[in-house]
C-alpha cells in the first residue's frame, strides 16, 4: 500500500509582508496568516521584543522559500 499523504513541509512564503516566515508558518498549520503575524508581535512585545525578532531572523535564513510551482 503506497502512502496517501503528501509530506508537509515548512516554507517561507511568497504571499510575505517582511520574510515570508509567519506567513509559510500559517500556511503549515492551516491559519489564516493575519491572525499568525498579530499573535507573533503581540507575544514579541510583551517578551521584551528581541527574543521574538531574534527566532525570525534566524527562521528567515534557516526556513527555505517556497518553491514556484511549475505549470
Amino acid at each position: 500500500m503506497e502512502n496517501q499523504y503528501k509530506e508537509k513541509r515548512l516554507y517561507r512564503s511568497r504571499d510575505r509582508v517582511l520574510g515570508g516566515v509567519l506567513s509559510g508558518f500559517a500556511k503549515y498549520i492551516n491559519a489564516d496568516p493575519s491572525i499568525i503575524r498579530v499573535a507573533y508581535v503581540l507575544l514579541s512585545v510583551l517578551s521584551a521584543a528581541f527574543p521574538g525578532i531574534l527566532v525570525y531572523v534566524i527562521f528567515w535564513i534557516v526556513v527555505p522559500e517556497e518553491p514556484v510551482a511549475s505549470n
